[in-house]
């Protein structure tokens, strides 16, 4: 019994002694940390924040709309809806801590010019460490506070009203999206092998979209792997099951067709890498519209209605230049990237079309973007895709037909 009693007595004395070691250690290595470096310390007498822009841009609209590509009452917009998520109270280390505002400010920065953290942080005067823990947060508050606002689950009336603009703006009846899909080119994500290497030989992941008549994005579906075949992204998405399998909330009842007696579904138009469906519409291909001059009319009324995906991406870009590099970031911190930003285009595009009217009327030539498109295959269709692609075909070139498709379809 002794003998078990110091053994007991034993053991405890040496859990003692390497918890002391333990606290010993963690003391060592607190006391070597190294020290704040001045610069970060002036952050609130010298950071751009306090000296550009609290006293230069904020008086400045034009300017401030350029350093952040959003107007002063956006960005107030903004920082009211996620404030609250961002906020941080000091403490007795912290006294002065990071305010919403500049979270907010770096954030915007970094996605309007795609500054690497370390550049912002001799900028800003914080730390290139804590803006990559800044920038996830805003960006995760964005999403989670602006998503069902600016891109909320579209419903049967949202879907009439779209469906009204591209017969208005683009000459394409029954037409609710013009879908597109797009690489945006990251840096290899760490222990992740070939999973993000797409056939164009760089790292990605894949953004697929569907965008009304006005440029904005009616619904997205982020972060499939770039090196899945383009072919089969959208059918795998989330998007693409919903649509086939009449989930997506498009009205069911076919519309007549206007100045017509013919009915036909809503529809989504895509390029050739979507496969046709009663849903989705896509051009005939070149050889049958070489030889058929009535398909060449339809290919053309389908690329003009379909050019506003292709615009919306190329304005994403425009606005958000971190789109122009390489992404160096945590692939769950890009797809959160990727939503914010296209989020923000919607409140973007609101802004713009109150103050511009006829934007819609304007066709965008020669959008320079980084972001690079799926590749021109997509499967087989089905009979009923067929059949309402030429019912499209023949309304074209009859009822629905303008007076100068045949001069724009002849030139090419």
């Amino acid at each position: 019994m002794e003998d078990v009693t110091s053994l007991v007595v034993q053991h405890l004395i040496e859990e003692e002694e390497r918890d002391e070691q333990i606290i010993s250690l963690l003391f060592l290595k607190n006391s070597k940390r190294q020290k704040v470096h001045d610069m970060f310390i002036s952050r609130r007498e010298e950071g751009a924040f306090q000296n550009l822009i609290s006293k230069h841009l904020i008086d400045d609209e034009t300017k401030f709309h350029n350093y952040f590509r959003l107007t002063k009452h956006q960005f107030d917009f903004v920082l009211s809806a996620i404030a609250k998520d961002v906020f941080k109270a000091p403490t007795t280390t912290v006294k002065f801590p990071i305010t919403p505002k500049e979270k907010l400010a770096v954030t915007l920065r970094y996605l309007a010019t795609g500054e690497s953290y370390r550049s912002l942080a001799f900028n800003f005067r914080i730390s290139h460490c804590e803006i990559s823990n800044i920038v996830k947060e805003v960006l995760k508050a964005i999403c989670e506070n602006l998503m069902p606002v600016l891109l909320p689950p579209p419903t049967e009336n949202d879907f009439k009203t779209r469906a009204s603009e591209f017969w208005e703006r683009w000459n394409f009846p029954n037409c609710v999206g013009a879908i597109d899909g797009k690489h945006v080119r990251v840096m290899c994500p760490d222990k992740t092998g070939s999973l993000y290497f797409n056939y164009k030989n760089y790292f990605s992941v894949v953004l697929l979209a569907i965008v009304d008549a006005k440029y904005k994005f009616l619904a997205i579906d982020v972060g499939s792997y770039g090196k899945e075949g383009d072919s089969g992204i959208f059918s795998k998405s989330v998007m693409g099951q919903r649509i086939y399998t009449e989930k997506f909330g498009l009205p069911s009842e076919d519309i007549q067709l206007p100045g017509s007696d013919k009915c036909l579904p809503y529809v989504i138009v895509g390029d050739e890498a979507f496969r046709l469906h009663k849903r989705i519409m896509k051009p005939f291909n070149r050889a049958q519209a070489k030889a058929d001059f009535e398909k060449s009319v339809f290919n053309y009324r389908l690329s003009r209605a379909r050019r506003v995906s292709e615009n919306a991406f190329g304005l994403l870009s425009q606005i958000f230049r971190v789109f122009y590099t390489p992404i160096a970031i945590k692939p769950e911190t890009c797809d959160l990237l990727i939503t914010a930003t296209c989020c923000l285009h919607n409140l973007i595009r609101d802004g713009y079309e109150a103050t511009n009217t006829q934007i819609g009327h304007q066709e965008l030539t020669n959008m320079q973007t980084t972001m690079q498109p799926l590749a021109r295959f997509g499967g087989y269709g089905n009979v009923e895709g067929f059949e309402v692609r030429d019912a499209f075909k023949c309304f074209f070139n009859g009822e629905g037909k303008v007076n100068w498709q045949n001069h724009v379809v002849s030139r090419t």
